[in-house]
């Protein structure tokens, strides 16, 4: 896969985030058998669904006005997106890890967060955010 590929890939990942945040938008980029790992959960999780869930969750908990990404790096058939944002007054910082398939689709997708205090609150929050998705 070529550089340029993935940073078209990254590129519409960062539009989708940034303008879209349909469930529809987001499961054409999406990979049936995507594995999603969360900084507040232990196992990775696997499928579409669970995927789209966090995903749309994080996008209402960080995906605030506040919220930028920074940097990005192509790293072969991966790219690693450097984000900033506030919730609740707290400067949270992470970083997206996703891996995309010769088809332009998610087939892993990791995110770190920091600092610690920043664990806790998206923690507290994504939990809730996942509640009202489902209910």
């Amino acid at each position: 896969m070529t550089a340029v590929a993935i940073m078209s890939y990254a590129e519409r990942w960062m539009e989708w985030w940034k303008d879209d945040h349909s469930p529809e938008g987001l499961a054409v980029q999406l990979d049936d058998n995507v594995v999603m790992f969360s900084p507040v959960v232990h196992t990775p999780q696997q499928g579409k669904s669970i995927a789209m869930a966090y995903l749309l969750a994080a996008g209402v908990v960080i995906g605030t006005d506040d919220f930028t990404y920074k940097q990005v790096f192509d790293c072969g058939c991966r790219a690693v997106l450097e984000f900033e944002t506030k919730i609740d007054g707290l400067y949270v910082n992470g970083v997206d890890m996703i891996e995309w398939n010769g088809e332009g689709k998610i087939t892993e997708f990791k995110v770190m967060i920091r600092p610690l205090k920043a664990i806790h609150i998206v923690h507290e929050q994504m939990g809730a955010a996942l509640m009202r998705l489902q209910s």
